[in-house]
C-alpha cells in the first residue's frame, strides 16, 4: 500500500494561552498604538523590546511593522542612498532585494555555495563595489561568520543581517543577529515567533538605533522606548532622520512576547523534527543532504535538499509525486517565481549577469517547511514518501 500524508504545511500551532490572554487585556483596555500609554504604564512593544535585547544580548531594540520593514531601515539607518550598489546573496526571498530597492539601492548579487549559504570566495571578489552587505541567512543557514566579518571589517564594508530565519540560532554561540551592525528579524507567521506580521532590529550603535527609532515613526516620543540610546543621542538625530511609519503596535507585541519566553523550547521542538528527516532522506541516491557546520547551532523550522544536476523534468516529477502524496515541496530552480520561491534573475528592477554555478545550485534547491504542529512520526513518513520517489526518478534515469 502506497503511504500518503494527510498534514497540512501551513498550518501553525494555537497560539499560547497566556499570549491570548495578555492580547485580551490590551483589547480590553484599548490602548493599541504603541505611545498611547495609560500612568505609569510602559507598553507592551516597549516591554517586547526590552526583552528581545535581553534575549540576544543586544544593548538596542526596535520593534516594526515587518521584517522586510526592518531591513528597509536598516539600511537607511546605515546611510545608504539612492544609487547605492548593496551586496547580498543571489539565494534569498524577495523582500531582501526589495528593501533595498525600496531605498532607491541597487542590488549586488553575490554567490551560492552547495551549503546553501552565502559564496565567501565571491563577496570576497566584490566587496571592492559596495560599503554595505545585507546579509540573508536564507532558510536558516549561516555561514563562516568568522571569515565574513574579517573580510567585511578589513573592507570597511558593514553588514546588515536578516535573521528571519535565524531567530534563536548562533554561530560559535554568539546569537544571529549579533555579528553584523544591525540585526533583523521577522514575526511572521512561519517565522519563529507569530504575530502574522511584525518585526526586530537589534544593535549596539547608538546612533543606529536612534535613527531607527526615528525613522520607525516615533516623532518626538522616543523617551517612551526602554531598549533606545539615551535622550542626547536622539538630539543628534532627529532633525535629519525622517519619519516613515513602521511602528509595531501593543496588540501584536502582547502576543510575541510569552511566545519569545518559550523559543528555546521551540526551537528544540523543530530540530528533533529536523533531525528526523534529516536522518531519513540521509544517503538516499541522487539526493544531497545538507551538512550543518559544527560552529552553527540552527533552528530547524524547514529543511533543504539538493537534486544536483538533474533534468529539470525528472526534478519536477518528483515533486508533483511528492504532493500527490501529500508533501509540498517547493523549487528554487523553477525559471518563473512560483508562490514564495524566485531566483535572483527574477527581480527585473534588479540588473544581474548570469552565475553559472550559483544557477546550478538553485536549480537543485528543494524546500520544505516543518510546522510543530508536525508529528516526529509524521516527519518520519514524509521522509519516506521523499525519498521513495526520488529513488524512483533516479532509477528511472
Amino acid at each position: 500500500m502506497t503511504e500518503r500524508f494527510t498534514g497540512s504545511f501551513t498550518q501553525q500551532e494555537p497560539i499560547p494561552d497566556d499570549a491570548i490572554a495578555a492580547a485580551l487585556d490590551v483589547l480590553r483596555h484599548g490602548r493599541l498604538h504603541r505611545y498611547n500609554l495609560a500612568e505609569g504604564e510602559a507598553g507592551e512593544t516597549a516591554l517586547l523590546e526590552q526583552d528581545f535585547a535581553a534575549l540576544t544580548g543586544a544593548r538596542y531594540c526596535l520593534a516594526v511593522a515587518s521584517g522586510g520593514y526592518a531591513m528597509a531601515t536598516a539600511l537607511r539607518a546605515v546611510g545608504v542612498k539612492p544609487g547605492d550598489r548593496v551586496l547580498s546573496n543571489a539565494f534569498t526571498l524577495a523582500p531582501v532585494p526589495g528593501a533595498i530597492a525600496s531605498v532607491g539601492a541597487i542590488p549586488e548579487f553575490v554567490g551560492v555555495t552547495e551549503g546553501l549559504t552565502i559564496d565567501l570566495d565571491d563577496l570576497e571578489a566584490k566587496l571592492n563595489r559596495s560599503q554595505v552587505l545585507l546579509l540573508s541567512h536564507m532558510r536558516g543557514h549561516i555561514c563562516d561568520m568568522d571569515r565574513l566579518m574579517a573580510m567585511c571589517d578589513a573592507a570597511g564594508v558593514t553588514v546588515i543581517e536578516d535573521c528571519a530565519h535565524t531567530m534563536g540560532a548562533a554561530w560559535r554561540d554568539v546569537p544571529s543577529g549579533r555579528h553584523g551592525a544591525i540585526g533583523c528579524y521577522s514575526c511572521q507567521t512561519y517565522k519563529h515567533v507569530n504575530s502574522g506580521e511584525g518585526g526586530l532590529l537589534v544593535s549596539d550603535d547608538e546612533e543606529l538605533a536612534a535613527r531607527a527609532v526615528m525613522l520607525s515613526g516615533s516623532y518626538m516620543l522616543y523617551g517612551r522606548h526602554k531598549a533606545a540610546p539615551s535622550l542626547e543621542v536622539f538630539e543628534r538625530v532627529k532633525y535629519q532622520t525622517p519619519n516613515i511609519s513602521g511602528r509595531m503596535d501593543d496588540l501584536r507585541a502582547a502576543i510575541l512576547r510569552p511566545q519569545l519566553r518559550d523559543l528555546d523550547t521551540q526551537v528544540a521542538r523543530w530540530n528533533d523534527r529536523y533531525r528526523v528527516l534529516e536522518q531519513g532522506l540521509r544517503d538516499t541516491p541522487g539526493l544531497s543532504v545538507i551538512d550543518r557546520p559544527e560552529a552553527e547551532s540552527y533552528v530547524g523550522s524547514s529543511i533543504q535538499f539538493l537534486l544536483l544536476d538533474w533534468q529539470d523534468k525528472a526534478l519536477c516529477d518528483v515533486i508533483e509525486r511528492c504532493s500527490a502524496r501529500g508533501v509540498e515541496l517547493k523549487w528554487f530552480g523553477a525559471p518563473e517565481p512560483v508562490a514564495f520561491t524566485s531566483r535572483y534573475d527574477s527581480w527585473r528592477y534588479a540588473p544581474s549577469q548570469p552565475m553559472p554555478a550559483t544557477d546550478r545550485v538553485l536549480a537543485g534547491i528543494v524546500d520544505m517547511r516543518i510546522p510543530l504542529t508536525f508529528s516526529l512520526e509524521e516527519c518520519a513518513l514524509i521522509a519516506r514518501i521523499i525519498r521513495s520517489e526520488v529513488m524512483r526518478a533516479h532509477n528511472a534515469a
